[in-house]
């Protein structure tokens, strides 16, 4: 059922503190929190409910929640944490007194962002709108982009074949025990005949690997996809016949014959995860990271610095790894979706070439020197400076690691890098804030730091020390 609206009181209350009491009103996240149209997120969530059952939560503590844990790259666990000892989490989520206590299950959480499904993409919108109200995007910056793609890796380990088939075999046993299906030999400690237990055959499978003793290493592989066949045969032969426990070892089953057959340098499609089959292999030519474990991201941002900085126009996962040059015509017309403005130039690298944008002609490529005059130039050598700002998705929000489950875990995980525009947003007010506190400074200490302080040079711990 529709969550019921939340009615401020303005009274007091004798046994509980009001916030608006106890925290700086004029605090960027107090600011935020106002300026974000909680009743429009509120109306675009009505249709995901149903008319019958128990009220649910409010949809200003739910999204709430979700742009804190993304605005300062807090876990689920971590944000309910901090909720309950920070007054302004708590006023940011729509409390009017403060909590002792988190007053719901930390999974609601995720079931909530669930529900929410294609819905986060009004987060992203909410962001580009509340940062245009503040000024610190403006509406011209809309018109020239930038657009490149990398890589979210999943919270996987890196795959082996030792690891794989550990992982398959602990995976089956778990649940043939959850289902109650008793196996001839569990192979977590095998035979006394064989030398060694499952879980040490693959750590020696990793040591051999590492000392180059490549033929024991392949010994220990083949001590692992053994014991892995004939547990896949004893709980085929336990559950034939049983339809509801067939169907649950479906899935499962056909993961594991798949690790147990896959080789190193086949063609076909591999699996790189026992429990997230979804997880794709994809190099990105780095140095560092050769390849990646995770799906392919699509990143649009303006392509000229606006006042508040750079800001994501959209984001959105691609899963299948396609070609960087097939997806410029989705993310083009979904950011002009989002915008509500056309796109008259769109900066790429050399990875889009042969792309499908609409208008092939407003797409410039790194390295073109066709068609380029001086304005377009300098744009073009701008291209480069979205390397930075995904490097801060990845650092500071939830891009660099998704802990997310499935497809639409990787999906929601994309989209709520609206975290970003909201940490730029934050920064813009603190930095609006900046006149108010000069202005209390005593006369004679003031004129010195006049300069520092408008670029955004001087320290504010400093300046709250001169202030006191």
């Amino acid at each position: 059922m529709r969550p019921k609206k939340h009615e401020a009181t303005r009274e007091g209350d004798l046994f509980r503190a009001r916030l608006d009491q106890i925290i700086n009103m004029k605090h960027e996240l107090v600011q935020l929190g106002g300026k974000i149209d909680w009743a429009w997120i509120d109306g675009e969530m009505a249709p995901l409910y149903s008319d019958k059952g128990r009220p649910g939560i409010e949809s200003r503590f739910v999204v709430g929640l979700l742009l804190l844990k993304h605005m300062f790259g807090l876990s689920g666990e971590g944000v309910c944490e901090r909720w309950v000892y920070d007054p302004y989490f708590q006023h940011f989520t729509g409390e009017e007194f403060f909590q002792h206590t988190f007053p719901h299950e930390r999974s609601d959480l995720s079931h909530r962002r669930k529900r929410l499904g294609d819905k986060l993409d009004l987060l992203l919108a909410e962001s580009l709108r509340v940062a245009h109200e503040s000024g610190a995007l403006r509406t011209k910056d809309l018109a020239r982009v930038t657009v490149d793609t990398t890589v979210q890796p999943k919270n996987v380990a890196f795959p082996t074949d030792a690891k794989l088939l550990h992982a398959a075999i602990k995976g089956l046993n778990h649940l043939a025990r959850h289902h109650g299906v008793r196996l001839r030999q569990s192979y977590l400690r095998v035979a006394k005949s064989a030398p060694w237990t499952a879980p040490e055959a693959a750590m020696m499978a990793g040591r051999y690997a590492l000392a180059k003793q490549f033929n024991r290493h392949h010994r220990q592989v083949r001590f692992l996809r053994t014991r892995l066949g004939r547990l896949i045969r004893d709980i085929r032969r336990k559950i034939a016949g049983h339809e509801p426990v067939e169907a649950v070892f479906e899935s499962p089953l056909s993961r594991a014959s798949q690790i147990r057959s896959q080789r190193q340098r086949q063609r076909s499609r591999k699996l790189y995860s026992f429990h997230a089959p979804e997880v794709e292999c994809i190099g990105k030519g780095k140095a560092r990271a050769p390849y990646e474990f995770g799906v392919k991201v699509s990143i649009v941002t303006t392509s000229a610095c606006a006042p508040g900085g750079q800001f994501v126009l959209h984001a959105k996962a691609l899963p299948g790894n396609p070609y960087d040059g097939h997806t410029l015509r989705a993310a083009i017309e979904d950011t002009q979706r989002l915008t509500g403005r056309q796109i008259g130039r769109a900066y790429v690298d050399k990875g889009y070439r042969g792309h499908d944008a609409p208008k092939p002609r407003s797409v410039f490529i790194s390295g073109q020197m066709r068609g380029v005059s001086g304005v377009i130039k300098r744009e073009l050598r701008r291209r480069s400076a979205i390397e930075p700002l995904i490097g801060h998705m990845k650092e500071e929000g939830h891009l660099g690691r998704c802990y997310l489950k499935g497809h639409a875990g990787d999906a929601a995980n994309a989209t709520l890098t609206a975290g970003y525009n909201f940490r730029r947003i934050l920064a813009w007010l603190r930095i609006l804030l900046r006149p108010i506190l000069y202005a209390l400074m005593p006369a004679p200490s003031r004129q010195p730091d006049l300069n520092r302080l408008l670029k955004g040079r001087l320290n504010l711990t400093h300046l709250d020390a001169r202030l006191r």
